[in-house]
């Protein structure tokens, strides 16, 4: 059963994977030269789908049967697109068709924003980096711009504290998503029910770090719930990034007998023993930070 369940696991991770690289479609370079942000790109939606679905369905013995494919896609509530300035949600969708009769099918959903409102009525759309769209109250004004830009161009509380901005900012995604997604997964639960499926889904504790790096950048969050696994059944989630914000390498490294971590970019020549995503996690591992030469690390 542990077998069968770490193979789950490498089939989501590399479905969800696959999905992030596929999510980023510039069509031009004027295209990509129009965007402030490293982050604010074109998301082609269907091509993520399809190869979330390609690669989970390979991965799980399903990739030549329509059969087990069908079976295999009811446990999967929902799959999220983390976009730059909104998120979408693929799940099951209700409506009314044009001879009348309900139509119920997977769909994405609309574009949901980052949207945040203080007490005073001063409303801000959030987006993965700085750059937010603000509406001040007082002076019925629209705002557009990164954050320390447009600060003194307004009274808003928010916008004058960055370390207060960084952290409702990142909240109020985590938030957004998080809200949307326990509703779609409600709404599930009553399509499913109606269909013969009596297994319950529920948003999944999630960690405060798969939401920080949810955060950080685009990316496609996808869930699976329910497949039955001998006495138990196989619930997870897997976050892929697309990558697009080229992190350095966080290299670990022996100083003389001190273990220091720098950016690879640094140009140190300490010989790597290890390397890290993140400085975080060089931290972790008992590493000290080494400055890159000439500025502060």
């Amino acid at each position: 059963m542990e077998l069968t369940e770490m193979r789950y696991d490498a089939a989501l991770d590399a479905a969800v994977d696959d999905a992030a690289r596929l999510l980023v479609v510039n069509a031009s370079q004027q295209q990509e030269a129009q965007y402030a942000s490293a982050k604010h790109v074109a998301l082609n939606k269907e091509e993520v789908l399809a190869a979330f679905y390609r690669t989970l369905d390979a991965g799980l013995g399903a990739a030549d049967d329509p059969v087990s494919q069908g079976v295999l896609h009811r446990y999967i509530p929902a799959i999220v697109i983390v976009g730059y300035d909104g998120f979408y949600v693929y799940s099951e969708q209700e409506w009314t068709g044009t001879d009348g009769k309900t139509v119920m099918k997977p769909a994405w959903g609309t574009k949901k924003p980052y949207a945040y409102s203080d007490s005073a009525g001063n409303s801000l759309s959030f987006t993965l980096d700085q750059q937010v769209l603000a509406y001040d109250a007082a002076s019925r004004s629209w705002h557009e711009g990164l954050r320390q830009d447009i600060r003194q161009e307004t009274t808003i509380p928010l916008l004058q504290d960055a370390a207060l901005f960084e952290q409702v900012r990142r909240s109020t995604i985590v938030r957004a998503i998080q809200d949307e997604l326990a509703y779609r997964i409600n709404r599930y639960n009553e399509t499913v029910s109606r269909n013969g499926l009596s297994y319950t889904f529920t948003l999944p504790l999630i960690s405060d770090e798969d939401w920080h790096n949810t955060v950080d950048d685009v990316g496609v969050l996808a869930f699976v719930q329910g497949i039955p696994m001998g006495a138990k059944v196989y619930n997870n989630y897997a976050l892929g990034g697309s990558r697009i914000v080229k992190r350095p390498t966080i290299i670990g490294a022996r100083k003389g007998s001190m273990k220091v971590y720098y950016r690879s970019s640094c140009g140190y020549t300490y010989q790597a023993e290890e390397t890290f995503a993140s400085e975080q996690a060089a931290a972790r591992k008992g590493y000290m930070p080494l400055p890159c030469l000439g500025s502060a690390f």
